[in-house]
């Protein structure tokens, strides 16, 4: 059926073009063409071709309806999607790794393993390294990530890398260098070294470090084997976990990870399901339950998707689930055959449009990150999301990607930072198999990952997939054997080689070349204004194409074009004719002028402006004003004060607008007091522009959804901490200020309590110190921010101690589900102050805290002075009920005095 419905779409696709003229159709126009395609068939040559082609389908159609009326399709009855949002009991699943179920007595173990026999302390002797071996789905990157985020603060540096099956070694090697040293080895350079020139790379940088790498999901020796030889033994501790399935790929100490016992079990499928501490409600059946269990075998991967099936399920549905042919098991020891059951059960559990979704998915690589925001889009561009009045499209497949991770069939990727926002998903490599081949199977997405593509249909490819090889151009018999019908080309981390677009690909809907790389003078995309059907263009992290042709403004259905981490950085004029682009997505590429005035449907911009004049950019500004569907801005480039008045107009008029970022270099933006902020704003980030005071639009009345709030002011008062701290849904906070010396503001001091700061999950202070005092009445704490200039400002820090605070009975708290701080201790302000210690923090206050970040300033002091205030720093942190984890980052490092005495 869907090869048929396929056939009708390119069929009614081809009759619009050649009607208007490449024009878009809508629903409109659709009557219009109708009629112009009546004058088509009027001509002999016309009505012969789409004559046949229409009988062609009917035959197709009366075989399906054959079919259907043998198998009784119509008896089957679709199951109803479930919630549209994330289910907060599958939230619950994806705390700190430190708070999943069952994961203590594994990483004890595990840590011990690692542990010297002197003591607690990791050893510092010969490198060691350990195997993590167990079935799929058992939990063993999870237990590796759990170690690994525990002990990377002891090592001077660190890297947590996937391999996967088949795996493209020289991005493994350079996966490493970049996770041990983001800034230096994320430079274009490393992309020309082969494997033998990284591996060098990696033993000299490794040579004098003692280090912790986890290599995860090995399934290879092969593979292992040159990994290894980068690893240097160095005699300074370091540690290398390795996980796999295979047990002859384990090498050094091996530590086989067991099945969940059967009371963590419970407690997993019962907190998925209802939060309710792994006990069993009562209305549900002893026996099925216990079934249930037998049949997951403590196996953490089936124990959940199997609860995601069953939320919201009657009891009869639970027994249903227990009399399904292939659920019973008469052999103990098959987990990865009972994983695989369950995965598909759940799979045909999903609707129709959830399974198209998901099998999308497939034409993406192991372990790849997948962004949430684009997948939705490529799924609008395939036709995948069903129109809904009152609802826009990316609504409703933002609701789709919602369905599937509570499904448990996706893995959603959160931000850094406490947001808890997702912005990416992963799929786990035991859903990828199934997916990849029901796809097969169906024909839905023909995978290559080497130099032959097939298709079970023998002559039809409708979509193509490239992962982790070289791309050759198409061979004459390819071209000729069903590549013509083909609506989308997804290529991931491929070396685009002899490729080039072919102007067969006249149904084309989607190309997105991600993560890939084109050689010098590559002029692969000289056809591209010939794909007149594209909806998508993707060109995120590819390297080599520096200019999209001018014919794009031919592609005037297109809908998504994403440029991010591309080489572009001009658009052509060409873009201002694709009226129908919905999302621009260009942080780093210049915008033609006048793209506002025609392309006015966007709903998502990220764009640069630094290239426009003045005036230009003042006409881009005001031409803001006028896209009502706006829902995500991003413009990264100068707005000088000239711009103010425009751009706070245009902000005004944006009432769907949830995502807003400003990176400017000049002038505070002084007319922000007479901003209307949308109501609907999720997050305001102002990077690079110096407000003087929080501008009276930030508020809890005007924006009572905004979650994360990063601003450069320059003062903050106690009305303005108070206005920040009352914003209900505020998770994520940010806040800079200038140098104490340049400061005007010094101390800020409010009663944390009350109802402030509810929410948050994450504050930095950029340039502030942070304190929190316990009133001496008890009932309430004050919360101070001070900048090191004004003396006497904060407590003194001597006066109490974290331990005798902390040993109240009832300790007040504030600030509920903070985890993360971040805040700058200014050493020599603390001295000039009258204190000795930065002690008492009052890092007690803060149930939920579990990394504090301090940003020490050495400026003016000795080091005995700061390595003072460092342990008074670690002290806190260690007396904290948490035992937090503290990030130490110095600075001004190179204006410390020698000692003491020269202060």
């Amino acid at each position: 059926m869907r090869e048929v419905s396929y056939d009708v779409e390119d069929l009614l696709d081809t009759f619009l073009v050649r009607v208007q003229g490449s024009e878009p159709a809508d629903q409109s126009k659709l009557k219009s063409a109708l009629k112009k395609m009546g004058g088509l068939f009027g001509k002999a040559k016309a009505r012969r071709e789409f004559s046949s082609a229409i009988e062609d389908i009917k035959k197709q159609l009366q075989e399906v309806a054959d079919r259907r009326d043998r198998c009784k399709i119509d008896e089957i009855v679709a199951k109803p999607a479930d919630t549209s949002a994330i289910d907060p009991h599958l939230e619950a699943m994806y705390k700190e790794v430190t708070q999943l179920i069952g994961i203590d007595k594994s990483r004890g173990e595990l840590l011990s393993m690692l542990s010297s026999p002197q003591g607690n302390e990791v050893s510092h002797e010969k490198m060691k390294i350990v195997s993590v071996v167990g079935v799929g789905g058992l939990g063993k990157t999870t237990l590796a990530k759990a170690v690994y985020d525990e002990l990377k603060s002891q090592f001077d540096c660190g890297a947590f890398v996937p391999v996967g099956r088949n795996p493209d070694v020289k991005k493994v090697l350079r996966d490493i260098l970049i996770d041990l040293d983001k800034k230096e080895f994320r430079e274009p350079k490393y992309d020309i070294l082969d494997v033998r020139q990284l591996i060098n790379e990696l033993k000299d940088f490794l040579q004098s470090k003692r280090y912790f790498i986890v290599i995860d999901d090995v399934w290879e020796t092969r593979y292992w084997k040159k990994i290894e030889l980068a690893l240097v033994e160095n005699d300074r501790g370091s540690i290398v976990i390795k996980t796999t399935r295979k047990s002859e790929v384990a090498t050094g100490v091996i530590y086989q990870l067991r099945p969940l016992s059967d009371d963590d079990s419970k407690m997993l499928l019962f907190t998925r399901l209802f939060d309710g501490g792994g006990e069993r409600p009562a209305n549900l059946p002893a026996e099925a339950c216990e079934k249930i269990m037998r049949k997951c075998d403590g196996v953490p991967l089936a124990i959940i998707t199997m609860a995601s099936m069953l939320v919201g399920k009657k009891t009869e549905d639970w027994l249903a689930v227990c009399d399904s042919p292939g659920f019973y098991r008469g052999n103990d020891g098959q987990q990865a055959h009972d994983t695989e059951w369950i995965l598909s059960l759940s799979y045909y559990d999903l609707p129709m449009h959830l399974k198209t979704c998901l099998l999308y998915l497939s034409v993406y690589p192991e372990d790849y990150f997948i962004p949430k925001d684009l997948l939705i889009w490529k799924w609008i561009a395939e036709g995948f999301v069903e129109t809904k009045t009152g609802t826009s499209l990316f609504q409703l497949g933002e609701e789709y990607f919602n369905q599937l991770v509570n499904r448990s069939m996706i893995q959603a990727v959160r931000a850094e930072g406490g947001t808890g926002e997702i912005y990416a998903c992963q799929v786990h490599d035991m859903v990828l198999d199934l997916i990849r081949g029901l796809s097969y199977e169906e024909n839905f997405v023909t995978i290559s990952n080497d130099d032959k593509v097939t298709s079970p249909s023998g002559n039809k490819v409708r979509r193509l997939a490239h992962q982790n090889r070289v791309m050759k151009q198409l061979t004459q018999q390819e071209d000729d054997t069903g590549m013509a019908r083909m609506r989308s080309l997804v290529a991931c981390r491929c070396d685009i080689g002899s490729w080039v677009l072919h102007p067969s690909f006249k149904l084309m809907r989607v190309l997105a070349l991600e993560d890939c790389y084109c050689g010098k003078g590559w002029q692969g995309l000289k056809h591209l204004g010939d794909l007149l059907h594209l909806r998508y263009l993707g060109l995120q992290g590819t390297n080599g194409i520096y200019e999209l042709p001018e014919e794009i403004g031919k592609l005037k259905f297109l809908q998504t074009l994403d440029l991010l981490g591309s080489d572009i950085r001009v658009l052509p004029f060409g873009v201002c004719q694709l009226t129908q682009l919905v999302c621009l997505c260009a942080p780093d590429t210049s915008a033609p002028d006048g793209l506002l005035k025609k392309v006015t449907s966007l709903e998502e911009l990220r764009i640069s402006i630094d290239n426009l004049n003045d005036e230009s950019k003042r006409q881009f500004v005001k031409a803001l004003g006028n896209l009502s569907e706006l829902r995500v801005l991003r413009v990264y480039g100068l707005l000088k004060g000239t711009v103010q008045s425009d751009l706070a107009q245009s902000l005004g008029n944006l009432h769907k607008l949830q995502h807003l970022l400003l990176l400017g270099y000049e002038a505070p933006l002084a007319e922000w007091d007479r901003v209307v902020l949308s109501q609907h704003l999720q997050s305001l980030i102002v990077e690079s522009v110096v407000l003087r005071r929080l501008p009276s639009c930030i508020n809890p009345a005007r924006l009572p959804s905004l979650c994360y709030l990063d601003l450069f002011v320059e003062d903050i008062d106690e009305a303005g901490l108070r206005a920040v701290g009352g914003l209900p849904q505020l998770r994520r906070l940010g806040l800079s200020t200038l140098r104490p010396s340049m400061a005007s503001s010094t101390a800020t001091v409010v009663i944390a309590g009350d109802g402030f700061f509810q929410k948050l999950r994450s504050c930095s202070f950029r340039g502030c110190m942070v304190q929190f005092v316990v009133n001496e009445d008890s009932a309430c704490v004050s919360f101070s921010l001070w900048n090191g200039k004004q003396q006497g400002a904060l407590a003194a820090f001597g006066s109490s101690t974290e331990d005798e605070s902390s040993s109240r009975s009832v300790p007040p708290t504030v600030m509920p589900n903070l985890q993360e701080l971040a805040f700058r201790v200014p050493v020599r302000a603390l001295y000039k102050d009258g204190n000795d210690s930065c002690h008492s923090l009052g890092l007690h206050c803060l149930p939920s805290l579990r990394r504090v970040t301090v940003y020490v300033d050495c400026e003016g002091v000795s080091p005995d002075d700061v390595e003072k205030a460092e342990a008074e720093l670690r002290n806190a942190a260690q007396l904290h009920p948490n035992s937090l984890k503290l990030d130490l980052h110095r600075r001004n490092q190179g204006k410390m005095m020698r000692h003491s005495t020269d202060q």
